[in-house]
C-alpha cells in the first residue's frame, strides 16, 4: 500500500512508520518540516494540522503526482495545549478536513484513526472531548464501497523511550509513591509493539460491516489500579515493593489546581480527572488482531538494570541540580551581609585584593552567586554553567588552598568538600543534553 501517515514525528508514529516500511508498504509522511529521504519507499510532504483545516489541502496530497494514497493513518495527538497547537485544530478541525478528503477520494481504501480510550460518551476533560468529537466525525461518515475505516482507542501505550514510559519508571523507582484520593484509578497498559502490530493487522483487514468507522480498543490483558501500575514496573526493574502514601482527595483536588500554574507539571485538573476515571476496556479485540494476548506489564522491561539506572536518574538529577541551585543562591545571601562583611573584607585582603577593590570583589562575586543559581534554575540550555562553575570553583580552592591555609587543613573540611561539589557539577555536565 501507499499510505499517508501523520503525526511520523511523535512517538506512536516513528514505531509505526518502522514497521510500516519493515511490512514493504510505501510510505508518505505529513511533516511540518519535510526532510529529505534516501529511502525510494519513503517521502515526506509539508504539513501544517494546526493551520491546514481545509478539504481541498489534502485532497490534494491524497492524490499527489507522485501517487496516490490506498490508506491514512492519523497519529497526530497532543495532551496538552501551546500555543496554536490546540485541542480544536489538531483533534478536530483538520482531522474532519483530512476525514472528508479521504471520503471524497475513490483511491482510499482504508483511514485508521488514532484516538484514546476514554474519547467516548463519558468523556468530561477537553482532551478526551476533543478526541471524541474527531472520532464522530469519522464514523459519521458514509463510505464508499470498498472503504474501510477504525479509530483505534490505545489505553497507557508503554514504549521504552517513550516520554510517558520514562515519568512512570521515574514514578516507581521513588521511595515511594503517592495515591491521589480514594478512587480505583485503573489503567491497562499495552505495548507500543502490540499498538503497532494490531494497526497493522487492521491494514489487512477487509471492509467494516455496515459501512461505518468502527471503534477498537487497544489494551493490556488486565486492568489494574495506577499505583499497582507502579508497582509492577518497579518490581520488572528489580525492585523491592513499593511504599504508597495515600493523600486525601481533597488535597489531591487542592494540588491539581496549582498544577495547571506549573509548567510541566505532571499532575492538573485534567490529568486528575483522566486518572479518577479510570482507562480500561476489554482486550478481545487486540488479541484477535494479533492472534494473541498482548504483553504483560512484566514482559515490557527487556534490560532492568539499565532502565533501573536511568529511572533513578530521572529525579536524583534534578534532585542534585536543585541542591547546587540551593547552594549558589544561599553562598550570594550570607555574601551580601548575613557574613559580617568587615569579616569577608578581612578574608579578602589575605588573599592579596587591595581595600579599595574589595567591595566590588564581594558584592560582585556575590552577584555572580546568584546569577549562578538563577541560570542553573530557569535556563534551558545549562551546558556552559556547569563549565563556569568548574572554573570557578576549581580557581577559589587553588587560590584558598595557596592563601589561607587552615581552610584547608580545616576539620569541617570547608575546601576539601569542594572535591564531590566539582564531582557532582561535571557529572552534571556529561548527563546535559547538547
Amino acid at each position: 500500500m501507499r499510505i499517508l501517515l501523520t503525526g511520523a514525528s511523535g512517538f506512536i508514529g516513528q514505531h509505526l512508520l518502522k514497521a510500516l516500511l519493515a511490512d514493504g508498504h510505501q510510505v508518505v509522511c505529513a511533516v511540518r518540516t519535510p526532510k529529505t529521504s534516501h529511502d525510494p519507499r519513503l517521502n515526506y510532504v509539508q504539513a501544517d494540522f494546526a493551520n491546514d483545516t481545509g478539504k481541498s489541502v489534502w485532497l490534494a496530497r491524497l492524490t499527489s503526482a507522485e501517487g496516490s494514497i490506498d490508506a491514512v493513518i492519523n497519529t497526530v495527538g497532543i495532551f496538552r495545549e501551546s500555543g496554536s497547537q490546540t485541542f480544536e485544530r489538531l483533534h478536530l478541525e483538520t482531522p474532519r478536513a483530512l476525514f472528508a478528503a479521504c471520503a471524497d477520494s475513490p483511491q482510499v481504501q482504508t483511514i485508521i484513526q488514532l484516538s484514546a480510550l476514554g474519547a467516548d460518551d463519558e468523556a468530561e476533560t477537553r482532551y478526551h472531548l476533543s478526541k471524541k468529537a474527531g472520532d464522530d466525525f469519522l464514523a459519521s461518515l458514509p463510505l464508499h464501497a470498498g472503504q474501510r475505516a477504525w479509530i483505534v482507542q490505545p489505553s497507557l501505550v508503554y514504549g521504552k523511550e517513550g516520554t510517558s514510559a520514562r515519568v512512570f519508571k521515574m514514578l516507581a523507582s521513588l521511595p515511594f509513591a503517592v495515591r491521589f484520593g480514594n478512587a480505583p484509578q485503573l489503567v491497562q497498559p499495552v505495548h507500543i509493539d502490540d499498538v503497532v502490530g494490531a494497526i497493522l493487522a487492521l491494514l489487512r483487514q477487509p471492509s467494516v460491516p455496515g459501512g461505518r468507522a468502527q471503534r477498537v480498543p487497544l489494551v493490556g490483558p488486565q486492568a489494574l489500579p495506577f499505583t499497582d501500575y507502579l508497582a509492577a514496573l518497579r518490581s520488572a526493574m528489580g525492585m523491592g515493593r513499593l511504599r504508597v502514601l495515600p493523600l486525601p482527595g481533597a488535597l489531591a483536588r487542592l494540588m491539581a489546581k496549582g498544577g495547571r500554574w506549573l509548567p510541566g507539571a505532571l499532575l492538573d485538573e485534567d490529568a486528575l480527572r483522566m486518572l479518577d476515571r479510570g482507562n480500561a476496556g476489554d482486550p478481545a479485540a487486540i488479541t484477535a488482531l494479533l492472534g494473541r494476548p498482548p504483553k504483560g506489564i512484566a514482559e515490557f522491561i527487556a534490560e532492568p538494570q539499565a532502565e533501573r539506572t536511568l529511572a533513578k536518574l530521572g529525579w536524583l538529577l534534578p534532585l542534585l541540580r536543585w541542591s547546587i541551585v540551593a547552594v549558589w543562591i544561599a553562598t550570594a545571601i550570607v555574601s551580601f551581609g548575613l557574613y559580617p562583611v568587615e569579616a569577608s573584607y578581612d578574608l579578602l585582603a589575605r588573599t592579596g585584593i587591595p581595600a579599595s577593590l574589595q567591595p566590588l570583589m564581594l558584592y560582585g562575586a556575590a552577584g555572580f552567586d546568584l546569577l549562578l543559581g538563577l541560570g542553573i534554575a530557569f535556563l534551558p540550555r545549562r551546558r556552559p554553567l556547569w563549565l563556569a562553575q568548574l572554573v570557578l570553583i576549581g580557581f577559589y580552592t587553588v587560590v584558598i588552598a595557596f592563601k589561607l591555609p587552615e581552610f584547608l587543613l580545616h576539620p569541617y573540611g570547608p575546601l576539601t568538600k569542594n572535591l564531590p561539589m566539582l564531582a557532582a557539577i561535571w557529572l552534571l555536565y556529561e548527563l546535559e543534553e547538547q
